[in-house]
């Protein structure tokens, strides 16, 4: 009987499968960014057209607080998917970075910018 062989590596369809999907989500990304800073630039354009603060005036400052967090963690959501984009390039998508073994497909397809299989992401958060 001949031993089943473990898959290493995604073949190139299922790169481009994978790429197309990254690819939608960093559109869809980049839109939400672009959404983001035009609401922080609403708020910077009001802030300079009033000459007395109010209380309304903390409030802003949160939300624009708010936004300028929701921005930098799109920013870096970003820059996951376009590394993700490198190892399609680099023919490395999918493995494992602590266990060199490759990651589900599920999970790529659900967290497509995943470094880690599930094994390793519950070793770990012990």
């Amino acid at each position: 009987m001949a031993e089943k062989k473990e898959k290493t590596h995604y073949n190139e369809a299922e790169l481009q499968e994978f790429k197309a999907l990254i690819e939608s989500k960093m559109a869809d990304a980049k839109k939400e960014l672009d959404y983001l800073h035009e609401q922080i630039k609403g708020y910077s354009s009001t802030e300079s057209d009033t000459k007395f603060l109010s209380l309304d005036d903390g409030a802003a400052t949160l939300e624009k607080e708010y936004l300028n967090q929701m921005a930098g963690r799109q920013a870096q959501y970003m820059k996951h998917l376009e590394n993700a984009l490198i190892r399609i390039q680099n023919k490395t998508y999918g493995m494992c970075r602590v266990t060199g073994k490759l990651i589900s497909k599920e999970r790529l397809m659900a967290v497509p910018h995943a470094t880690l299989s599930i094994e390793a992401k519950k070793a770990q958060k012990k």
